[in-house]
C-alpha cells in the first residue's frame, strides 16, 4: 500500500508527544498492527499526565485522578504505517465533563503533519472504593483546560 496520508492543520492546541513503533509492533504485512495503536495512544496519554502531576504508583485509594476507566474507544485508520521509527500523538479535550472526559487524539508523523490514524476515548473518574463515578480534582480541571480543543 502506497496511499498518501491526509496533511494535518498546524498544530494549535493540544499537545504532541513523541512515540517510537518498533519492528515488532508491525504485523505479517509489514503494517503497523491495529491493536499497537490504542497502546501507543494510552503510552502518551500515560506521558502528558505524568507530566502534569497525575500518576498511578501502585495505590487506587492514592490514586486521586489516575483511577479511572475507559467507557468508550474510537479508531478510523487513514493511512498505513509501514515502518519502525519515530512517530507521535496528538492529544487533546474535547469535552471536560464533572466525572467524565473526552479526548481526541491523532497518530501522526513526528512533526504532526500526517496522520496515520484518528479517534476519541471516554474516560470516568472513579471513586477508589466504590468504584462509582466521581469529580475530578481542581488540579485535573485546571490541567485539563489547558488541553481543550478551542472549537470544542
Amino acid at each position: 500500500m502506497t496511499a498518501e496520508a491526509p496533511l494535518a492543520p498546524a498544530l494549535s492546541y493540544g499537545r504532541l508527544i513523541p512515540v517510537t513503533v518498533h519492528f515488532d509492533d508491525l504485523d505479517a504485512l509489514g503494517l503497523l498492527h491495529n491493536a499497537r495503536y490504542p497502546l501507543l495512544v494510552e503510552r502518551a496519554w500515560t506521558e502528558l499526565w505524568q507530566d502534569k502531576g497525575v500518576r498511578f504508583e501502585g495505590d487506587w485509594a492514592a490514586a486521586g485522578d489516575a483511577c479511572n476507566a475507559v467507557k468508550e474507544f474510537r479508531i478510523g485508520y487513514e493511512a498505513p504505517v509501514t515502518r519502525p521509527g519515530g512517530y507521535a500523538v496528538h492529544l487533546w479535550l474535547d469535552r471536560l465533563g464533572t466525572t467524565g472526559l473526552t479526548y481526541g487524539f491523532r497518530f501522526c508523523s513526528a512533526d504532526g503533519t500526517v496522520t496515520y490514524a484518528r479517534g476519541s476515548r471516554v474516560l470516568v473518574r472513579l471513586d477508589a472504593a466504590t468504584l462509582r463515578p466521581a469529580p475530578w480534582s481542581e488540579e485535573f480541571r485546571a490541567a485539563g483546560r489547558e488541553l481543550l480543543r478551542p472549537d470544542a
